[in-house]
């Protein structure tokens, strides 16, 4: 593979998608010249052409991990801020992988002391470097577009631990099926992860609350009344009967 087909490859699958204009500017070519260089990865089925730019084709449903993390952004910030205001030094945290998951890590390092289990390696590194902490990671093969473990070990790790919360995530809130993902690893180890905290925190932005053109069909476990739902914006009113049990945050509010 040529330097700039690696390039193209990592630029696509950082941003999911990257417009040709982009491409000629990164590379310092013409059109033309990056239309020939993305043929054989469209031949070979690792990105998608489409009018003007170019798609990446790992997990179309979910975009890739640095990719969402840019998606609402300022939303995730603040539901990051709002967690972390109800952690103290100390605690003992179980956390996915979700992208606001990563911006809560990322938030938690002005913590001390804190015991972590998390499959994530973005948030594994984020908080294993801050003096006092103690972290373990559960998994030993990583996913390669996210950095995400669900092999057996992870399972492992995380039921031998147990947790004063867990920070977990959900790909879409639908008014009657409730927190969805698309994968069974996820859906798997955030059901693990619940089932060893003594209370939950599930982070989703308000974009969450919105229909999308592909509905995850995983269903997450049920919350309960100790259980918080920290987003950035009020739900929609369809929503009333889901929210009922949990409390909600909307983050930014008392």
């Amino acid at each position: 593979m040529s330097k700039h087909e690696q390039i193209v490859r990592s630029a696509v699958s950082l941003r999911g998608t990257i417009s040709v204009k982009e491409l000629t500017q990164l590379l310092g070519v013409s059109d033309q010249t990056v239309r020939r260089i993305i043929k054989p990865l469209v031949a070979a089925g690792e990105v998608h052409k489409v009018h003007g730019a170019i798609v990446s084709t790992r997990s179309p449903a979910d975009p890739p991990f640095l990719a969402r993390m840019n998606l609402n952004r300022g939303a995730k910030v603040a539901i990051a801020q709002a967690v972390v205001a109800e952690i103290a030094d100390g605690d003992s945290l179980a956390i996915d992988t979700g992208s606001t998951s990563a911006f809560i890590a990322q938030a938690l390092q002005a913590r001390r002391r804190l015991t972590v289990v998390t499959n994530s390696a973005f948030v594994a590194s984020t908080l294993a470097m801050v003096e006092g902490n103690r972290v373990f990671m559960a998994g030993t093969q990583l996913r390669d577009h996210d950095g995400a473990a669900f092999d057996r070990t992870a399972f492992e790790v995380i039921e031998r631990a147990r947790a004063h919360y867990a920070i977990l995530s959900a790909s879409l809130v639908d008014p009657v099926d409730g927190f969805l993902v698309y994968e069974q690893g996820e859906a798997d180890v955030i059901a693990a992860m619940k089932a060893i905290a003594a209370q939950t925190f599930l982070a989703v932005d308000h974009s969450k609350f919105e229909p999308q053109r592909h509905k995850p069909s995983l269903k997450l476990p049920a919350l309960t009344r100790s259980d918080t739902v920290f987003t950035s914006r009020q739900p929609p009113a369809v929503f009333d009967e889901l929210l009922a049990v949990p409390s909600i945050r909307v983050a930014g509010s008392p």
